[in-house]
């Protein structure tokens, strides 16, 4: 029997290049009920594409979302099912990347202008798939700064039956910004998304955008249901080591991991993964690992040392994972100078 779903509470944004399943894997041993999401993944890439390659993933993810790109209703539903089958908690289409590539595949924040496409394509998931099928989303595109906007294209969605709504809270600017400028530029109106639990009480409204502190979270979350945390998850992850106590403390299986028993736990990961993808042929460096993991000493002192040990291209190259222990030794080493 299915283990139930905790809330989403907590959650770690789909992020492109970052979230693959090592990362997800290494937020898992600090957080056990926070739920993670893929990078995005396009329908494309699953129709024409090498399946496994997109969708394995490790059984100690869960809870664990596949997020979608695409725009046809057909080809999302047979994505989603794809997504069900390998055992994914939730389906997510991406309603809010902005990056020209993603526009002209016709999806993305682009397909925010056209809110009849965005249900006609969430009704066909749901009708293929019996998990959450879920919409990330902008507040508004370009110019388009009236709350009315993303009212509007909350409530037509949620007439398709999707229940549950993440809310970056800024404006995609499909023209003149990159991504980065996308996720910095636009003004956040986080009183958008209260506005949205106001008018839809029944749904369930995440919010997501420059959030990095648990007073933040603490903020947020007297308004809304969940916060989903980007790049500060990423960049600074062991601000999630107190998560299970402080958002799901009633859930067996919470814990809050000292910094050591979270390598302890990546070492046998790592060397498994190492001795797999050497057995298949397909190879695998430890820096596709090392590399999500660069942010865990983040404002502690002897971070900078733990760093450079796990960028030391030589030492990363022999593919030992012990490289984690011995970077950590190393922080610890100049954090005992510091008071000596």
């Amino acid at each position: 029997m299915k283990k139930p779903l905790p809330p989403r509470t907590l959650s770690v944004a789909p992020m492109m290049d970052w979230t693959d399943r090592h990362c997800r894997v290494f937020h898992r041993q600090i957080t056990r009920h926070t739920w993670l999401y893929t990078e995005m993944v396009t329908t494309g890439a699953l129709l024409h594409g090498d399946v496994p390659r997109h969708l394995d993933f490790n059984e100690e993810e869960h809870p664990v979302a596949l997020q979608l790109g695409g725009s046809e209703p057909a080809d999302l539903a047979h994505a989603a099912r794809l997504g069900e089958q390998w055992g994914y908690d939730e389906v997510n289409l991406n309603c809010g990347c902005p990056s020209e590539r993603v526009q002209k595949g016709a999806f993305g924040a682009c397909l925010m202008n056209e809110p009849e496409l965005v249900a006609d394509c969430v009704k066909a998931m749901r009708d293929a798939v019996s998990i959450d099928v879920t919409v990330k989303h902008r507040i508004g595109i370009d110019s388009v700064e009236s709350y009315d906007f993303v009212r509007d294209f909350v409530g037509k969605i949620a007439d398709a039956g999707c229940t549950t709504f993440i809310v970056h809270a800024r404006n995609a600017i499909l023209k003149g910004l990159s991504p980065k400028e996308n996720r910095e530029i636009p003004p956040l109106k986080y009183h958008y998304a209260y506005e949205l639990k106001k008018d839809f009480p029944a749904l369930e409204i995440l919010i997501n955008g420059g959030i990095k502190t648990v007073d933040e979270i603490d903020a947020h979350l007297k308004h809304v249901d969940g916060v989903m945390l980007g790049r500060e998850a990423y960049h600074n992850p062991y601000l999630m080591a107190g998560f299970d106590a402080r958002y799901y403390a009633g859930l067996e299986g919470g814990r809050h991991p000292s910094r050591e028993e979270v390598v302890a736990a990546m070492l046998p990961y790592m060397k498994r993964q190492l001795e797999l993808h050497s057995d298949n042929g397909r190879g695998l460096r430890l820096n596709s690992m090392t590399r999500h993991m660069l942010g865990l000493l983040t404002g502690v002192p002897g971070a900078r040392a733990f760093r450079q040990a796990l960028s030391d291209s030589k030492r990363l190259a022999l593919g030992d994972p012990a490289l984690l222990r011995e970077a950590l030794a190393l922080s610890q080493a100049a954090q005992a100078a510091l008071h000596q």
